[in-house]
Parts: structure tokens; sequence; C-alpha cells
């Protein structure tokens, strides 16, 4: 089983990870206000989300165990 610093780096890669294709895939159009949406890394993304979701209800668990 991983300790708790390696589940943070994890959380942190896959977050990160995550961040730049939201970045990527709202790009604001040129002089105007509106961001437009190419779902290019739709099953990626979904991965991630669920991958840190998993993560962190893990680092949550092992915070209450400590307690």
């Amino acid at each position: 089983m991983s300790n708790k610093h390696e589940i943070e780096e994890d959380l942190y890669r896959a977050q990160s990870r995550l961040d730049d294709l939201c970045k990527q895939e709202g790009q604001e159009s040129a002089g105007t206000q509106t961001v437009t949406i190419q779902p290019k890394y739709g099953e990626e993304m979904q991965s991630l989300r669920e991958e840190c979701s998993q993560l962190r209800i893990i680092l949550e668990a092992m915070e209450a165990s400590e307690d």
C-alpha cells in the first residue's frame, strides 16, 4: 500500500494534468469574452476526475484513521 506522501503526489500530478487539459479545451476567442469548449480530451478528463476523487477519498480515510 502506498504511503500518504505518494498518494498526495499522485493526486497533485493527476490534478495538474486535468487542469492543463481544461485550459487546452477552453480557449478564449480573440477580442471577445466568449470561451469555446472543444471536447477533445473528454475521456481522459473524466478518467482523471475519477482518479482524483478516489485519491481524495483514500487521503480522507487515512486522515480519519490517524485520529
